[in-house]
């Protein structure tokens, strides 16, 4: 049966194959155009100098379309709130809303104690931020509130600037926790007027773009060492130990090494409550994931998990009998409004602007992600406006720093949330919670609060497979990752993430000073040219030689950029032009001796001829007169003077030829032209444009004529403001395509000798 089948399957082949053929032969295109070169294209084109606009103008227009407009950009809730569709939105709003009031609670109270402060504030950060972001924000399913790495970085403040150290009471040498987290609310509070005012400016001044700096490898590696930071600052919740604050450098090494050093002082009631707690969590999540399909919304295990424990440790007293740490006293209402202290802004401002850098480069991150996702547009410069309302007004409410939480947000969207209107309905939640219910927490274990966090921190930790993803596929990347990680984990999260950026600008740097350069060659039959190197078919068009660097050439690189040129063309160009100068000074040294041999006798004999008249005639116009007549006794003197003239004149003529090569006996190049393939070059500045001239000077003088190729118009722009253009290299020396300059150089293969006045001297 396979026999038989053979033959056919080979007919069907062959048929596709010429089907193929004929496909490839329809879809083949011709062209007939003129050779361009860039002042043909511009008159064919027609081009004009693109008139920049004047945008500041219209920012100091008033009109009632203009306000209208500025209004609702930055009141984004009154262009889409009176169009909310409430029979299709509001039911999943309010189901995604509850959900993430759920999660809001234990997270809240969990990332209050990261960030060094009672748990009630994580409730406040709960409340007060999502309500100013529904009214000024952009993203319709990021959870705004408290995150895990916005937690540790504000912990590491608050624990640096009031350490415990400093309250300690001088009776009992023990810690006065009243003050010393009083001093800590002030810190946070002011940080978090310090970040809201660096996100509203930013923002203002269209900054959002400051997020680019933070390149994706950078985020998740700064991310990934943040957790790190979080897992090791709950340990000691988990054993029940009482360890020294520490800040700055170095600083995570020595908790490590000190919990290592306390082990044995460990808690074991606050071990197993945490070790508990942790596996219920992780089971439920399990449970979760297995269950994803037939749940309407995911079970929510914290919640649960926090009910249960506060009731065990209410009816069992793990405080008392077993020496669990609790969470104490919650207070029930609102604090009022507090000024910050501006006495703190100097020694806060440096953390501010990072805490405020990540906060905004985390949201606009997830943003972006689920706006895609659901086909709506994000504003990253009213995000910014929008993240630092929320902080600002948080701090005069005695809130933290905020952000957006990753969990948060994937719950918010997969429960049926369209809008934040769920914000809002769970900021309403935390309210009812905060006046009524908070205080039912009173006697909820630290320890379960650590474990949440710990077991929250999976999604992070998971972020360690990078480096093998990484290694396989950018390990420029990869060096980025690694260094922002270690940076992070050695120096602190702020000293950490300023040297991460740092870093990855450098790298940018680096490598725009060593792209890749090759020589061109002809892909038979078409108007395109690749590097040789890359391509077998790729063939070198004889007597031209085509240069292309993948990175554009400005003042870092532009002398690698002659350097590599000089080397590809296979001449060495500096060594050619000092033997001919060499040369030259030679012939031009003998020149003189000869000249100078054949005036000795000519003078003498003039001497002869004229010496009566000079010493008879002694006044000035008499010296003139002779002169004259010495003039036309030259003019009629023997025939041998005259043969001499005529052969200077003669010498004089072929003086250019005498400066050739050849005439040299210097070896020429093997190629004719060098065309400079420019696409690549997004400006120039004037390094750039020194290095062109001095290329187009030392290749003519081994008589290679330069073109260039493939300027976009802006960098034509530039080259002409530059005074770039003279009279020695026109805009006909700049060509539309390399294949123009191909062609032209083949059709002007030697250029006249170059007129020494016209030569660039720089």
């Amino acid at each position: 049966m396979g026999l038989s089948e053979a033959p056919g399957q080979r007919d069907t082949q062959a048929l596709l194959s010429t089907t193929q053929a004929m496909e490839l032969r329809r879809r083949d295109y011709h062209v007939e155009r003129p050779l361009l070169n860039q002042e043909q294209l511009e008159e064919l084109g027609s081009r004009s100098s693109a008139t920049g606009t004047l945008q500041w103008r219209t920012w100091f227009r008033c009109s009632h379309a203009r306000a209208q407009a500025l209004l609702l950009q930055y009141f984004p809730v009154l262009a889409w709130l009176p169009q909310y569709p409430v029979r299709d939105w509001l039911l999943g709003d309010l189901l995604s809303g509850l959900s993430v009031a759920i999660m809001q609670l234990p997270q809240g109270l969990a990332y209050a104690l990261l960030a060094g402060l009672p748990p009630v504030f994580g409730l406040y950060s709960s409340f007060y931020p999502v309500f100013i972001y529904f009214l000024f924000g952009t993203s319709r399913h990021i959870s705004v509130g408290t995150f895990a790495v916005m937690s540790v970085m504000v912990g590491s403040v608050t624990e640096s600037l009031a350490p415990d150290e400093a309250f300690l009471q001088a009776s009992n040498s023990t810690v006065d926790v009243a003050a010393r987290d009083a001093a800590r609310v002030q810190v946070a509070s002011t940080l978090s007027v310090l970040v809201g005012l660096f996100q509203v400016g930013l923002g203002l001044v269209h900054f959002g773009f400051v997020v680019t700096y933070l390149s994706e490898p950078l985020v998740r590696a700064y991310t990934t060492a943040a957790s790190v930071q979080v897992f090791v600052s709950q340990l000691k919740y988990v054993f029940g130990l009482h360890l020294s604050s520490r800040s700055g450098p170095l600083s995570l090494i020595y908790t490590v090494l000190e919990v290592c050093w306390k082990l044995p002082q460990t808690v074991v009631g606050t071990m197993v409550t945490a070790v508990v707690a942790g596996v219920v969590l992780v089971l439920v999540k399990l449970l979760n994931d297995k269950l994803r399909q037939q749940l309407p919304m995911p079970l929510p295990g914290e919640l649960l998990t926090l009910i249960g424990a506060t009731g065990i440790s209410y009816g069992v007293g793990l405080q008392h009998r077993f020496g669990v740490d609790v969470v104490g006293k919650i207070p029930a209402g609102l604090v009022p409004p507090v000024a910050p202290s501006p006495q703190l802004f100097a020694r806060l401002v440096g953390n501010a602007f990072a805490i405020a850098v990540v906060g905004f480069a985390i949201a606009i991150s997830l943003g972006k992600i689920f706006a895609l996702r659901h086909g709506y547009r994000v504003d990253s410069n009213q995000e910014l406006v929008a993240l630092g309302l929320s902080n600002l007004i948080g701090g005069i409410f005695q809130c933290f720093p905020v952000s957006c939480s990753m969990s948060r947000s994937l719950v918010q969207e997969s429960t049926g949330g369209n809008t934040q209107v769920a914000g809002a309905i769970s900021s309403l939640f935390i309210l009812i919670i905060i006046v009524k219910l908070g205080e039912l927490f009173q006697d909820l274990p630290k320890a379960v609060l650590a474990a949440a966090i710990i077991v929250n921190l999976k999604g992070m930790l998971m972020q360690f497979t990078d480096i093998r993803s990484l290694w396989k596929a950018n390990r420029v990347d990869l060096l980025i990752w690694l260094v922002t990680f270690v940076a992070t984990i050695l120096l602190n999260l702020d000293l950490g993430l300023a040297v991460a950026v740092v870093f990855s600008l450098l790298l940018v740097v680096v490598r725009t000073q060593l792209p890749h350069y090759s020589v061109l060659g002809q892909v038979p039959d078409t108007d395109i040219y690749r590097d040789v190197a890359e391509y077998s078919e790729a063939r070198e068009v004889p007597g031209v030689k085509v240069f292309r660097s993948s990175a554009t050439m400005y003042f870092a690189n532009a002398e690698l950029y002659s350097d590599t040129l000089k080397q590809r063309c296979g001449v060495n160009v500096d060594h050619l032009i000092s033997q001919k100068k060499k040369l030259l000074r030679k012939q031009e040294l003998k020149l003189k001796r000869l000249q100078k041999e054949n005036k000795l006798p000519k003078q003498a004999a003039a001497s002869k001829g004229t010496s009566i008249s000079i010493n008879v005639n002694t006044s000035v116009t008499d010296i003139e007169s002779n002169d004259v007549e010495g003039s036309k006794a030259k003019q009629v003197s023997s025939g041998t003077e005259l043969e001499d003239t005529a052969a200077r004149g003669q010498e004089d003529a072929k003086a250019p030829d005498m400066s050739s090569l050849k005439t040299l006996g210097l070896p020429q190049p093997d190629f004719h032209s060098l065309i400079l393939d420019l696409s690549s070059l997004s400006f120039v500045d004037t390094v750039c444009l020194k290095s062109l001239k001095n290329i187009f000077r030392d290749f003519r003088e081994i008589e290679v004529e330069v073109y260039m190729a493939a300027c976009h118009s802006p960098v034509v722009t530039q080259l002409e403001v530059g005074h770039f253009f003279d009279a020695s290299i026109t805009k006909q020396h700049l060509f539309a395509s390399v294949h123009d300059a191909v062609i032209f150089a083949l059709q002007h293969p030697r250029s006249s000798p170059v007129n020494p006045v016209l030569v660039t001297k720089l």
